[in-house]
């Protein structure tokens, strides 16, 4: 996914150029669920072309579609949401490990049940296209784009607009501007963080690439190699739902045991600032159901709140 906190990661080391991860997020991001846990690869990997898979999933490869009973389910626990409420629309906020089963079955199954306005995917505006394009499968949920295809073909079955929230966008490099300013942060922090945010804009216009080739094509452009993980849609929810946690734990853990360097906090903080001035705005529009990476969940929230 197209993320800055998919690109090289930052690092203070003036001889290191900087690089995050991409899924649609931390070009800038420390390790966690929405970094270390997401792709290793860079930013700029080459994409994979690959016919959409043909006639019905197994049953055991498919999501099933929430019911009553589904409150009960493991991978539904309100430690990965956040509602903030607000008059105009609420924004609800789902936590997610990038590609991790439980986090995908998550994403799907609270939007089906909060029917939004709209569907706010951590991923630039640039890319977005690729995940509407991935959430137009027959497959449920898409073969491609993890938790974000998900959510998003979740957001088409309700009629719900799937927007994009995350940087780059000339309003995220204003606020990067601004916070490296009010910081006195020096200039090669900067060009760090810049550094990180121009691999993720490459791999966002690749992602717009790949969107236009589909629709023009039978083919479905993998850009992001999927990230592996312990457990898979097939096992029982009980063991994705521990998979994960045993995952989101792990990576809070070493993200409390090490301060960050200054510019993936530089990164990190102009990100969240710009994604929740971004779902303060929708949320004029009506219910907003959010899809963000966990090491972004409460800072998000609290920004929403202020």
């Amino acid at each position: 996914m197209p993320s800055l906190d998919d690109a090289p990661e930052p690092t203070d080391d003036p001889g290191v150029g900087s690089a995050d991860p991409v899924r649609p997020s931390d070009a800038l991001e420390s390790p966690g669920p929405s970094g270390p846990v997401d792709p290793t690869g860079s930013a700029d990997s080459e994409p994979s072309a690959a016919p959409e898979p043909n006639g019905s999933p197994e049953p055991n490869d498919a999501t099933p579609e929430p019911r009553d009973e589904d409150a009960d389910d493991p991978r539904l626990s309100d430690e990965y949401l956040r509602t903030v409420a607000h008059p105009d629309g609420d924004v609800t906020l789902v936590g997610v490990v990038h590609d991790h089963p439980a986090s995908v079955f998550r994403a799907r199954a609270v939007v089906r049940d909060r029917d939004p306005e709209t569907v706010a995917l951590e991923v630039p505006p640039l890319a977005t296209p690729l995940y509407r394009t991935y959430a137009r499968s027959d497959r449920t949920p898409p073969a491609f784009g993890g938790e974000m295809s998900a959510a998003a073909q979740a957001g088409r079955e309700c009629d719900a607009d799937v927007v994009g929230v995350d940087g780059p966008t000339g309003g995220f490099f204003a606020r990067l501007a601004r916070n490296w300013w009010r910081d006195g942060a020096s200039p090669g922090t900067l060009r760090r963080v810049a550094s990180g945010v121009a691999s993720v804009t490459r791999h966002a216009l690749t992602c717009r690439v790949a969107a236009a080739v589909a629709r023009r094509t039978a083919l479905r452009v993998e850009v992001d190699d999927p990230v592996a993980h312990d457990c898979t849609r097939a096992d029982p929810p009980a063991v994705q739902a521990s998979d994960e946690r045993a995952q989101a734990r792990r990576s809070q853990s070493l993200l409390r045991a090490f301060d960050p360097p200054r510019p993936v906090a530089l990164r990190d903080e102009t990100r969240e600032e710009h994604m929740a001035g971004e779902l303060a705005s929708l949320r004029e529009r009506g219910d907003t159901v959010a899809v963000v990476g966990l090491d972004h969940l409460d800072a998000v929230a609290e920004r929403l709140r202020e």
